[in-house]
């Protein structure tokens, strides 16, 4: 994320849920909804894809399927990470449970001037969840505990100089049921039927001064005392917590501030309804209206990344990247910049490092098969 201006989105520690007229106007920093068909069996198919900065989006090598029937190497040293810039994604079945996590992570790039490189932070906080999610014996965790798990591995292990990133983790269970936990401006929403079912709001404690986990150096903590100031450290507990029955046919888009910052909610949406009924994943019309296809399993389930949930990642990517260097179409950010700073000649895009990671929820009429798989997803 950009060191001087990062979200535009409003500044609330809650979501909103658009099927419930209380969630925009609620204290609560906690949001539940109720599954009403606990006896439904769930997967879910993930893609993720991803850009530097400074790089090209490339809709081939930018990509990661999640394909549970393959062991996937550990890439927490940095030859082996995705090239993302600070941005980094995890995806990781719940060991043999039926339940996977994921998530993304966005390293706070003012650390450079302390010649630290957040993307340590971001990279090894995200293989740490994934780590943690692989080894539980059980499914009875939440997200708020994978994201303490991991944080607190950083800060015992001391292998990293430092540094901060914010954190959006989610555990979906094979019953339907999702949490997350989401601390600081990278996000998700859910979309159903057509429609945005929720979407998250981020936490700041100002204008592009997002919450963050963070390793500070002893060297910044001592010169904060001399000088007052010093880096934000939040913590897990911290964290927005929400919960939510999926359904059958239900895209969720985690996503770091380098989308947020460039495409709407509404923008997604369409990007996201586009590739589901053009992939015939989803069928239009008729009095229910958008509803998930027959095929959707079949359509989903392909191991050589040629699924729906690829097609979503790669072209909400690509459309992030490509409004990120638009420099006459202003975005998100760039509205909320002029709103803020009028004196400010801010116009376009916004340059950043991009994250989606993409899930398709498919209710299955047979048992989840086990696996072993996971992937530090470490850009």
């Amino acid at each position: 994320m950009s060191p001087a201006l990062t979200s535009v989105r409003s500044f609330s520690t809650k979501g909103v849920d658009y099927n419930n007229s209380s969630a925009a106007g609620s204290p609560v920093t906690n949001t539940t909804t109720v599954n009403p068909v606990a006896s439904k069996k769930f997967t879910y198919q993930i893609s993720a894809a991803y850009s530097a900065k400074q790089k090209r989006f490339s809709p081939t090598t930018n990509v990661f399927h999640f394909n549970p029937y393959n062991r996937v190497q550990d890439t927490a040293k940095r030859k082996s990470r995705p090239d993302a810039g600070q941005d980094a994604f995890f995806v990781s079945r719940i060991n043999d449970t039926g339940a996977v996590a994921a998530g993304v992570a966005d390293g706070v790039g003012g650390y450079i001037a302390a010649g630290i490189d957040s993307a340590d932070f971001s990279h090894t906080l995200c293989e740490r969840i994934a780590t943690a999610a692989h080894q539980s014996p059980t499914d009875n965790i939440n997200a708020k505990y994978l994201m303490s798990v991991g944080y607190k591995k950083i800060l015992e292990e001391d292998i990293i100089a430092g540094g901060a990133s914010t954190a959006c983790v989610g555990v979906a269970k094979s019953d339907g049921q999702l949490n997350v936990a989401n601390l600081g401006d990278s996000g998700f929403l859910i979309i159903r039927q057509g429609k945005v079912h929720y979407i998250s709001s981020p936490q700041t404690h100002d204008f592009n001064t997002p919450y963050q986990l963070a390793m500070i150096p002893r060297e910044l903590l001592v010169q904060s005392r001399q000088y007052g100031g010093g880096p934000l450290s939040d913590q897990p507990s911290d964290a927005h917590v929400s919960s939510h029955s999926l359904r059958n046919g239900d895209v969720v888009v985690f996503a770091t501030d380098g989308v947020w910052d460039n495409l709407s909610s509404q923008e997604i949406l369409r990007i996201v309804s586009d590739e589901m009924v053009s992939g015939k994943g989803w069928i239009v019309g008729g009095e229910a209206g958008t509803v998930p296809s027959p095929q959707l399993e079949s359509l989903t389930s392909s191991t050589e990344g040629l699924g729906l949930q690829s097609a979503v990642a790669k072209a909400v990517a690509a459309r992030a990247k490509s409004a990120s260097i638009n420099t006459k179409v202003d975005g998100p950010f760039a509205k909320e910049v002029q709103k803020r700073f009028p004196s400010e000649n801010f116009h376009g895009g916004k340059k950043d490092d991009i994250c989606v990671v993409c899930m398709v929820v498919v209710e299955i009429n047979r048992p989840v098969e086990n696996s072993r798989n996971c992937f530090y997803g470490l850009i």
